[in-house]
């Protein structure tokens, strides 16, 4: 006796495409974010690397870009996805959520800034890459 067994999805599972959008989108944030830094810090919007920054409005801005280049990293991680988009934006968030946590125990003893910021870091991570995947999921069944 056999029992005939038909798959439902017709995409085989590939770790190393999962593994290689995951890693874009990490790519994206931490890039397009040390960019963004970077070039504040030049036109002196930032004061320098070394000093902190307790200006509530700087620190605005720069979760304000933060958030907009996760959703920007949930969308690559969903659009390279092999399969099951949402969950790719999803591990991106967590992995953001882990790495933003792990951020903000070393630095809030640092005095760098208010621990408020590297707090929203954490907290804003999963949602922003989520709403980057949903993104993603409105232009590909708007096709």
């Amino acid at each position: 006796m056999s029992i005939e067994m038909t798959r439902t999805n017709t995409q085989p599972r590939n770790l190393w495409r999962s593994t290689g959008a995951i890693l874009l989108g990490i790519v994206a944030v931490v890039v397009l974010s040390l960019a963004t830094d970077q070039l504040f810090h030049v036109l002196e919007v930032y004061p320098p690397w070394d000093q902190p920054m307790y200006d509530t409005g700087l620190l605005v801005l720069a979760l304000a870009y933060r958030c907009a280049y996760n959703v920007v990293g949930g969308y690559i991680a969903a659009r390279l996805a092999p399969r099951n988009p949402m969950r790719h934006a999803l591990m991106l968030g967590g992995i953001g959520v882990a790495l933003g946590l792990i951020g903000a125990i070393a630095t809030i003893p640092m005095k760098l800034g208010p621990a408020w910021y590297p707090i929203s870091l954490v907290v804003t991570a999963l949602p922003f890459t989520w709403l980057g995947g949903v993104l993603h999921r409105r232009r590909h069944v708007d096709r």
